[in-house]
């Protein structure tokens, strides 16, 4: 079975080598870049064994991009902690939303409006819709990448729907299909990152339920979810032509 690898980061602005690479399961790296070739540098070096190749990378490469004390990195908040993020940061908080169902959509009255209806009344009476809409008239971005399967899932096209009431608190919500999402390489993961300098990882359980959220500030990952919200960003369409555009294609 094929290794489930993660682009790190790479050495060089141009060809993209030297790069490095992790194995999201195991944990190992796979660096690559020029390979050794003078035979009076690879006759210094020690327990290379055959079918063993050596590569040059710069120092600077595996000081940026390879994992650093992960695990000190890392906290794990419960949910109040995390709710609590939004009244707190300083002028951003971007969210790629890359999940097919999110089961705390589907325990609400909204959705059950929309999938009797096809509409939903929105109101902004919740705890998240006062606080956005005081951190956005501040000045303050709440931004979001919402990833769109072909065709399109129920909970999907409650949150298309959803965009309007989200739009109205002053978020700025774009979407992208999945396969453009495969197309560029983005990951996985559901995250939010608040002020460029802090992500806040999704953890889901086999129900879709969000049971919990991993704090963290390493500053390659960070760095890593900065590169992914702009390439995100870039191709990403605001949900008003997204919507209209599915509309036209039906």
């Amino acid at each position: 079975m094929a290794r489930r690898l993660r682009f790190n980061g790479t050495g060089s602005g141009d060809g993209g080598c030297p790069s490095v690479h992790e194995d999201l399961d195991s944990g190992e790296l796979i660096v690559h870049g020029p390979p050794l070739t003078d035979p009076d540098d690879i006759a210094q070096l020690q327990h290379l064994s055959e079918g063993e190749a050596a590569v040059v990378v710069p120092r600077e490469l595996l000081v940026d991009w390879t994992p650093k004390e992960r695990t000190r990195q890392v906290r794990t908040i419960g949910l109040d902690e995390f709710n609590g993020l939004f009244g707190k940061f300083e002028h951003t908080a971007w969210r790629l939303e890359t999940r097919r169902r999110y089961a705390s959509d589907e325990a609400t009255d909204t959705y059950r409006q929309f999938v009797e209806t096809g509409e939903v009344d929105w109101k902004y009476d919740h705890p998240y819709c006062r606080t956005v809409r005081e951190q956005t008239a501040q000045g303050k971005r709440v931004e979001r990448v919402r990833i769109v399967d072909q065709p399109p899932t129920t909970g999907q096209l409650y949150l298309l729907d959803n965009a309007k009431r989200n739009g109205g608190m002053g978020e700025d919500i774009r979407n992208l299909w999945r396969a453009d999402a495969d197309r560029l390489r983005l990951p996985a993961e559901d995250f939010w990152l608040f002020d460029s300098r802090l992500i806040a990882l999704l953890r889901f359980d086999g129900d879709d339920q969000l049971t919990h959220v991993d704090l963290i500030t390493e500053p390659a990952e960070v760095v890593r979810c900065s590169m992914v919200r702009d390439a995100a960003w870039h191709h990403a369409v605001p949900w008003q032509q997204f919507t209209a555009g599915m509309h036209s294609d039906a």
